[in-house]
């Protein structure tokens, strides 16, 4: 029985997927490869780079015109800065892919005789000249995880490429792909003297870069179908704009969603049992909660210089009126986590939701307020006793816990929204929407009052929306446009309850300056008002 694949190539035989030459330009590639050109193909991290890769070698081989090889070339990583070891990892890494993808063994024989003596500075180079010269067909190398190498040890593997470059393809291969997540112009090389050297100039060969998207709104929606065709599972269109925007396509996501749907779900396990709506939302939830490997790696590059700095404005959802350099932008949307058009956003709406909550980790897990304190007896939650104990806490608290946080920036945003997750978490869900130029952070919360029918239930709607007053700015002017903009969010979200939380940082004021609360009216809605 396939799944949907979070995990490793996807295979054919196992696993629900796209056609995977379906997804690179192919007649692009072949004729990059026919005019004897080294060029990259990056892509994030669990895109489909390597399935990619994979099937382009074995359609490459079924042409009969090429020896294509794939070879993985990460296990060279842990060896870092050690050049003897690296590249002879490198050398191995190849060889042995020979013998299993071609049953082509004369080039672990080689490294066995002519290997032992030639210097870690050209072995790789004599390795792929000698297999050239011997093979019957032009070589056409695919090389994975060249970014996972560092220092010496990818400088000596760029270089040795480019030193073999002249002498294709009949003493070298004929076309040759780096992989991995980053262009090669984006390396950013510490040699063992401490110097710098970008992969652009250690690298000067490269024909062009090519980069691996993420699935269509169409491929997304095809990729599910095969699920049902498969099993008769009934799917709920209505999942599918969902779907969309939670993943933007990203192939990851799509698939963990999959997974966590018609799987983690045992009741879903059964194929009578349709996938609704609310299972998607609720699997959506678990799938945030689990701090997934994928979700885990990517935040951990949050704490990155030049990650810091996009992200940071993107939380805060103010203007920007400086320009981000240009490298930056690229690497951080080269990771996943962004999108430059048709505006500069994170890059999907769960990495939205994943990002705040994994910046506030450790501050949900140390707070000591429990759930139970803010449960009425009808189990709804008294918003207003939860924000009025917010505004104490931050009395007391905001100076200490806002120096911890790496995104001091959005420090304010982020410590109501830690706040509130840690009473929510484990009975209902927190939605988000912020970004740049938004000059607001809204956050809809949803609270199912019957814990036997769920969401499926009543369910306890409240539209809390964040606004930062900063110095020379009027107070009154920005409570005027909070209050209009909540009643907004509080009508497209269909919400019962809304509230406007205004911080002020202001230089000068008092804390009872800043803490306040009144009431307002928008048409035919109260609007409570909070000021911290």
């Amino acid at each position: 029985m396939k799944k949907f694949n979070t995990a490793g190539p996807s295979i054919a035989a196992d696993h629900y997927l796209i056609d995977p030459l379906a997804r690179i330009d192919l007649p692009e590639i072949e004729t990059l490869i026919a005019d004897k050109r080294y060029f990259v193909l990056h892509a994030p991290r669990q895109t489909g780079k390597t399935t990619s890769l994979l099937a382009l070698m074995h359609y490459l081989n079924a042409q009969e015109t090429y020896r294509a090889l794939y070879v993985n070339i990460e296990a060279a990583q842990a060896l870092r800065g050690d050049v003897k070891a690296g590249m002879a990892v490198i050398g191995s890494a190849v060889a042995h892919a020979a013998g299993l993808y071609l049953q082509d063994h004369r080039l672990v024989e080689w490294l066995g005789r002519e290997g032992q003596s030639i210097p870690e500075g050209d072995i790789l180079s004599r390795l792929l000249a000698y297999w050239s010269q011997t093979s019957d067909r032009p070589v056409v190398l695919l090389l994975d995880e060249v970014d996972a190498l560092v220092g010496d040890t990818l400088i000596s593997l760029l270089r040795q490429i480019r030193a073999g470059y002249a002498q294709r393809p009949e003493a070298f291969p004929q076309a040759m792909i780096l992989c991995g997540v980053r262009d090669v112009r984006d390396y950013r090389i510490h040699t063992a003297h401490h110097e710098i050297i970008t992969g652009g100039s250690a690298f000067n060969i490269k024909a062009v870069s090519l980069r691996l998207g993420n699935l269509s709104e169409q491929e997304t929606r095809e990729l599910w179908q095969q699920h049902q065709d498969a099993t008769g599972q009934h799917i709920d269109p209505a999942i599918y704009p969902e779907l969309w925007q939670d993943t933007a396509g990203q192939p990851w996501l799509v698939n963990a969603l999959g997974y966590e749907v018609t799987w983690q779900d045992r009741e879903a396990r059964n194929p009578q049992v349709p996938i609704t709506l609310e299972r998607y939302k609720a699997a959506r939830e678990r799938l945030i909660q689990s701090r997934a490997t994928h979700l885990d790696q990517l935040t951990d590059k949050l704490r990155e210089p030049r990650v810091h700095g996009i992200v940071a404005a993107l939380l805060q959802g103010e203007a920007v009126t400086e320009q981000f350099p240009t490298d930056d932008l690229q690497y951080v949307e080269d990771l996943g986590l962004v999108r430059q058009k048709p505006m500069l956003a994170l890059s999907n709406r769960i990495y939205q939701e994943i990002i705040p909550r994994e910046l506030t980790w450790s501050t949900q897990v140390v707070l000591t307020h429990e759930q139970p304190w803010y449960l009425d007896d009808n189990r709804r939650i008294d918003v207003p006793k939860l924000l009025r104990a917010f505004q104490q806490f931050f009395r007391e608290n905001a100076d200490a816990w806002l120096e911890k946080y790496d995104y001091k920036e959005a420090g304010p945003q982020l410590l109501l929204q830690a706040f509130l997750q840690r009473i929510v978490n484990g009975g209902g869900r927190i939605s988000r929407e912020y970004g740049l130029g938004r000059k607001r952070t809204d956050l809809f919360l949803e609270w199912p009052l019957d814990i036997q029918q769920g969401y499926l239930g009543t369910v306890q709607r409240v539209v809390i929306e964040i606004k930062i007053v900063h110095d020379h700015q009027s107070l009154d002017t920005l409570q005027k446009q909070g209050i209009a903009q909540t009643a907004g969010y509080a009508d497209q979200c269909g919400a019962q309850e809304a509230h406007l939380v205004l911080f002020d940082r202001r230089p000068g004021k008092t804390w009872e300056e800043r803490i306040w609360q009144s009431e307002a009216t928008e048409g035919p809605r109260t609007i409570v008002v909070w000021g911290v």
